[in-house]
């Protein structure tokens, strides 16, 4: 009856404390890191204008994407430097240090003066506060999964742990609704002047309120087993040998995961770029598509509990390959609003169902005392090399070639690469292999 009100006995000491708060706090740092991302896709082309003049939109576009993909490079530093520091120290220091890092970060981007006003030093301190960002950033993912496996009951680790990527999509559609707000009520000069410094500043408002929910978190590792992780100071490098299958095969997932993540919400830029649909259109798609994320990622987690990870893993994914590009050649030949919606829509949708069984399967897979470093070295290492480069990867290829599907060939070496892992991946879930 507790587990079914959310509620576990306590850890280290703490009491009984409700699983869904606890979930809530340690998400909110993915929120803010997915809005951020959000606004700055959403803006990159007025960012671009405000840090990196050029003599072609072209030019200054991709100079802003390139400053995104700033970050990503300090991304493996963070996973591994605060992964380590949470398996160590403990979740919680973990949690705190990389939100107050990100919270610095984007502060220091919403109010760096333009170059036009303060010249080289514009670039040059939001290129500084994208890689103190990304360094955030890239010990976030792995402290925050390994906390959701460990607070949850083992017949409710998937429906707990999708709250992991349900949260990235629940500040993406925040985000998306933000830009669909001030792109409907600014003109492109206010947009330019403030209005994505105020898109930003919205998000950074859950700083202090996210710093004090994270500090009322009880920690999962006790004190016994953080002291005996400090003497086997090397266990970390060797107990990852031990698991280097999962380790290779998640990576490969991840990989496929964060180009299908990184391509889709492009798909604004794309939308008003390439297909020249209004950018009011181009934001509400994001915004539709987003919100049926979230679905898609709870129901996923509802479903790796009850049928197992891999069947939630491989099916849907088997139904994104087969349907990328027949929505592509959709969406190309008749852009327009039902298109743009019910085909990124259903896509969203199904691509979001296996990434929930995904991480709790990766985790399940990991012993405690490496899972957070292992996890978001992982995640940091694919985030930084597949997700730092799609979007430039896109334009790049939307430019040389002319062609507007050139998006859906990317997506389908990416979606078959992470369908041949998953079909490896072992199967974890409680349900299939008799844990309780």
């Amino acid at each position: 009856m507790r587990e079914e009100l959310g509620l576990l006995p306590g850890v280290e000491g703490k009491g009984e404390f409700n699983v869904q708060r606890a979930a809530f706090a340690a998400t909110i740092g993915n929120m803010l890191e997915f809005y951020d991302f959000i606004t700055y896709s959403f803006f990159a082309v007025e960012i671009g204008r405000t840090f990196f003049p050029a003599h072609s939109a072209y030019a200054s576009l991709m100079l802003s994407l390139a400053t995104f993909g700033a970050g990503f490079l300090t991304r493996p530093i963070g996973g591994i430097v605060l992964g380590i520091y949470s398996d160590r120290v403990g979740r919680r220091p973990a949690m705190l240090l990389s939100f107050a890092l990100m919270g610095v970060a984007i502060l220091t981007i919403t109010f760096t003066p333009s170059y036009d006003t303060i010249g080289l030093a514009a670039p040059i301190i939001v290129i500084a506060a994208r890689m103190v960002q990304g360094f955030a950033l890239g010990g976030e993912v792995g402290p925050t999964t390994a906390y959701l496996i460990e607070i949850a009951s083992p017949q409710r680790r998937g429906l707990v742990v999708a709250w992991q990527p349900a949260s990235q999509e629940i500040a993406a559609t925040a985000g998306a609704l933000v830009g669909v707000m001030l792109s409907s009520t600014m003109t492109s000069d206010m947009l330019d002047t403030y209005g994505w410094r105020l898109a930003f500043l919205i998000g950074a408002v859950c700083l202090p309120f996210g710093l004090w929910m994270r500090r009322t978190l009880p920690e999962t590792i006790s004190h016994d087993e953080r002291a005996a992780e400090s003497v086997e100071s090397s266990s970390h490098v060797m107990q990852a040998r031990r698991h280097i299958r999962v380790i290779v095969l998640a990576l490969m997932i991840l990989a496929s995961g964060t180009i299908s993540t990184y391509v889709t919400q492009y798909m604004t830029t794309y939308a008003k770029n390439t297909l020249h649909v209004s950018p009011s259109l181009a934001f509400t798609v994001s915004l539709v598509s987003n919100g049926l994320q979230i679905i898609g990622a709870l129901l996923g987690g509802w479903l790796a509990d009850r049928f197992g990870r891999k069947p939630i893993m491989i099916w849907p994914q088997l139904v994104v390959l087969v349907l990328t590009y027949p929505a592509f050649l959709w969406i190309v030949q008749a852009p327009g609003a039902w298109s743009l919606l019910f085909g990124f829509g259903i896509l969203s949708f199904i691509g979001s169902l296996p990434f929930t069984a995904f991480y709790a399967a990766f985790t399940e897979a990991l012993p405690q005392n490496t899972r957070g470093g292992v996890f978001a070295t992982i995640y940091a290492v694919a985030i930084a090399t597949f997700g730092g480069t799609a979007q430039l990867v896109v334009t790049w290829l939307l430019h040389v070639t002319g062609d507007p599907l050139a998006p859906s060939w990317y997506l389908l070496i990416a979606a078959t690469v992470g369908l041949v892992a998953m079909c490896l991946m072992p199967e974890t879930a409680p349900v299939k292999i008799g844990e309780t």
